[in-house]
């Protein structure tokens, strides 16, 4: 994103995907002054005339094109002071099992990837953003990354066993969350398992000029259960609820679920 758009990141709010590795808060520099002036922030419901692509996939591929190296230096180290989240990155590359196919759908700069990697799953990210993907590359050499869309993946039927969104729906809008649980479930084996990370609210929270860049975009806030609700909906039985409280300056908790596609439709 770039689920995302990461958008796979989830720092502090009160400094900076993604999306992109969709999960990030950028720098807190939320502005009175309405989106679309001084900044890219085109609207999410308008159609695009110009091309095929929906708006808000878009506006999520320009804000974090335009952020990639800032936001990976600023995040470089971040996992490192998250402790529940690699406790739960372990735990779920347990579940997936040693050398299952797993893809990191909104990847961003390839933190989560990269860790998921060195426990032993054999790992692919995906991501909007060019600019995310050269950083991940970069920083990743022997994983493959490749762009595109989490609502359209280049993956056969049933061929995965894990699919990861650490963050990268955060900018979906909530209309278009079914379809996209339904090609989560599409691309995974029976028996595969999916971990959605989110923020936990009712309301988005708007960002403008992250680092000084002249864009914007906003972040959706979820309910845990709502997002269960949601991936039960898609086929799923969720496993795991976890939420944790704001830490590292955050001003919002954070929701993790594991769900895993059914082996058969009774079980």
């Amino acid at each position: 994103m770039t689920a995302t758009p990461d958008a796979n990141s989830t720092p502090p709010d009160a400094t900076p995907a993604t999306p992109p590795d969709a999960g990030f808060t950028p720098p807190d520099t939320t502005s009175t002054t309405p989106p679309g002036v001084g900044s890219i922030s085109p609207d999410p419901t308008t159609p695009d005339p110009a091309a095929a692509t929906p708006r808000f996939v878009a506006a999520t591929r320009a804000f974090y094109d335009v952020i990639a190296e800032d936001y990976a230096e600023r995040f470089r180290d971040e996992l490192a002071a998250k402790p529940l989240e690699r406790a739960l990155l372990g735990a779920y590359a347990e579940l997936v099992g040693d050398g299952g196919r797993v893809a990191d759908l909104g990847c961003g700069p390839g933190r989560v990837t990269g860790f998921l990697a060195a426990l032993g799953l054999d790992i692919c990210g995906l991501d909007l953003s060019e600019s995310m993907l050269a950083v991940a590359r970069r920083e990743n050499p022997t994983i493959r990354f490749e762009r595109g869309s989490m609502l359209e993946l280049d993956f056969a039927d049933g061929s995965l066993a894990g699919v990861v969104s650490f963050y990268s729906s955060i900018h979906t809008p909530v209309e278009n969350l079914p379809a996209l649980f339904t090609e989560f479930h599409r691309v995974l084996a029976p028996g595969g398992h999916l971990l959605l990370a989110f923020q936990v609210g009712d309301e988005p929270r708007h960002f403008d000029r992250p680092w000084g860049h002249p864009v914007a975009l906003d972040f959706e806030r979820r309910r845990p259960e709502r997002m269960a609700a949601l991936l039960t909906a898609a086929g799923f039985a969720v496993l795991w609820r976890t939420v944790r409280e704001p830490v590292l300056g955050e001003s919002t908790s954070h929701a993790f679920l594991i769900a895993r596609r059914p082996s058969a439709p009774d079980s």
